[in-house]
């Protein structure tokens, strides 16, 4: 039975941290990375998967598979509904994350779906046919800029990362291989199976499972990640910023946002706005020094919208614990 907490001491974040930056790192690496005993490690991290506090998982990068769709919903609901909605969005094997956004009345979710036709049936079946659901805007996900795949809260300088042992340097993506399909699902699954649990699922051995893991993610095919209620790190103020920029500027200000530690997702969008930013700080005030100092510093931006994000109900393809 899963429990939930509701505060993490500061060793405990930083181990956290840690696993953010490099989701399959070894309890040893942990250890060093931390200057703090394996032991210390194993008896602080094992809990925190064990109750689900931390969740280990991967997500496939939409630009090596072409026959899927990204995408991001902005939906508007009938207020007394929203919940149920929401709930049966996490629901759905294809969406990445599902928040309730500003008043309680708008939903933010992402999806990967399978093909055109499973988008158009979404867009113009499923929704139509929702009477909680009022109106909604289609965004297609252009390019998701990967810098900020290693965030870890602020919690950690950004030499640690580069001490973690599953460090690689970027390759080109790799051809497909048959046992990439297995592999992919044991890793979304649980990202740290252990590679004689990803040989099982894979009928391969263990070094050719760690073989391909290393360049699937080392051609950004796919990506590891760990998945925990921010607010345990002290991140209590998060928000999605629908930013619009010259089309000129915008790979530049997807590249700076995306490296920015109060960054944990950024991508070049369609429609009115055309770069969506999910940032997460300390406070809103913290937020607002974001704004106004980081993106207000930024050339080329024309126009912004915030939406703060009331609850999460998904993140990273998991459900939360206990929002539905």
């Amino acid at each position: 039975m899963q429990k939930d907490r509701h505060s993490l001491d500061e060793t405990d974040r930083k181990i956290a941290a840690v696993l953010m930056s490099s989701p399959r790192a070894s309890w040893r690496a942990v250890g060093e990375a931390l200057g703090i005993s394996e032991r210390t490690v194993v008896r602080r991290a094992a809990p925190l998967y064990h109750d689900g506090t931390l969740r280990a998982t991967a997500v496939r990068n939409p630009a090596c598979f072409p026959d899927m769709v990204p995408m991001a919903l902005r939906i508007r609901c009938r207020p007394h509904r929203i919940a149920a909605v929401a709930t049966t969005l996490a629901r759905r094997p294809d969406t990445l994350w599902v928040d309730v956004l500003g008043g309680g009345d708008e939903i933010c979710t992402v999806l990967f779906l399978d093909g055109a036709a499973a988008r158009n049936a979404l867009l113009l079946r499923d929704l139509p046919a929702t009477a909680a659901v009022q109106s909604w805007t289609s965004h297609a996900l252009l390019r998701v800029f990967p810098a900020g795949f290693a965030w870890n809260a602020g919690l950690l300088p950004k030499e640690f990362v580069s001490l973690m042992d599953d460090a690689q340097p970027l390759a080109l993506a790799p051809e497909p291989l048959p046992i990439d399909r297995p592999l992919i699902d044991g890793l979304i699954e649980d990202g740290r199976a252990t590679y004689t649990e990803l040989a099982h699922r894979t009928g391969t051995t263990a070094l050719t499972a760690r073989r391909r893991l290393d360049t699937l993610t080392g051609g950004q095919v796919l990506r590891l990640a760990t998945e925990i209620d921010l607010a345990l790190l002290g991140v209590h103020a998060e928000a999605l910023l629908w930013i619009t920029v010259a089309p000129g500027g915008l790979e530049q200000a997807g590249q700076e946002l995306g490296r920015h530690p109060q960054v944990r997702f950024t991508a070049a969008t369609t429609g009115s706005s055309n770069l969506l930013v999910a940032a997460a700080a300390a406070d809103l005030d913290a937020l607002y020094t974001f704004l106004t100092d980081s993106i207000g510093a930024l050339e080329h931006i024309t126009g912004i919208e915030v939406t703060p994000i009331l609850t999460t109900v998904k993140r990273t393809g998991l459900v939360r614990p206990g929002s539905i």
